[in-house]
């Protein structure tokens, strides 16, 4: 206001508030103006509204989808276990498991196939979309990530566990269609119900080592609904797996 020569009471009536407006404008830097009183302040003291109330500029990227963000990770194993056990236990309508491997869930979640059954038994849908491990996708990604623990042994061991806890009432699991694999090995998404766990793969990085980010549905046209919507998509083309 120095600057541009203006004391709170001309500013004031440039932009059409009380004197004791732009008083606690000044005082409280968490008060942010009005969007019309912010573009005429700023017009009155030729300089940008953003430099005046940066928050306003915070507030606004956080908007929308982005509220739905709970907490981001650089690397999925940098999520903590107990993560992954409350989500899922805290469940009850909807568990979606749509890693293209999801073997990590058998280690890293406690008493996983009980838990699993005990869900079912309760009325919970459970669904798990896995990649056929004898398919193209699985095979052209076991070369790329070049690792002893290839794609079809980590999806093999998902079969497997599942095979263990034999007919579950509630509890289905597909192999993605060969025209989907690519799209779901290149992303995978855990829902538990209106929360989600989702992991974009990067390019030669297994899946631990890729990034993952925490959501919580919001609205329906938020983040979390987009890649719900993904989910049921994939899901819907998907094919049973065999049984034995």
């Amino acid at each position: 206001m120095e600057t541009a020569g203006l004391s709170p009471r001309k500013l004031a009536l440039r932009v059409g508030v009380s004197g004791k407006t732009v008083e606690r404008w000044i005082a409280d830097e968490e008060l942010i103006p009005h969007a019309t009183n912010r573009e005429d302040a700023s017009k009155a003291l030729g300089v940008e509204a953003e430099m005046l109330w940066p928050k306003a500029v915070r507030e606004r990227l956080r908007g929308g989808g982005g509220r739905e963000i709970v907490e981001s990770y650089a690397y999925r194993s940098a999520c903590p276990s107990s993560v992954w056990a409350e989500l899922i236990t805290g469940a009850s309508d909807e568990l979606f498991f749509g890693g293209f491997t999801s073997y990590f869930l058998w280690t890293q979640v406690p008493a996983f196939p009980e838990t699993l059954r005990r869900k079912a038994e309760r009325g919970c849908r459970i669904r798990f979309l896995l990649g056929d491990p004898a398919g193209d996708v699985a095979r052209q990604r076991e070369e790329i990530e070049d690792v002893s623990l290839t794609v079809s042994t980590r999806i093999n061991t998902t079969l497997e566990q599942l095979a263990r806890l034999g007919r579950v009432d509630g509890l289905e699991a597909r192999f993605s269609a060969p025209a989907d694999a690519m799209n779901h090995v290149s992303l995978s998404v855990f829902r538990f119900d209106d929360e989600a766990l989702v992991t974009p793969h990067l390019a030669t990085a297994v899946g631990h080592d890729s990034p993952l980010m925490h959501l919580r549905r919001l609205g329906d046209r938020g983040v979390f609904s987009r890649f719900v919507a993904h989910c049921d998509e994939l899901w819907e083309r998907g094919i049973a797996v065999p049984e034995g």
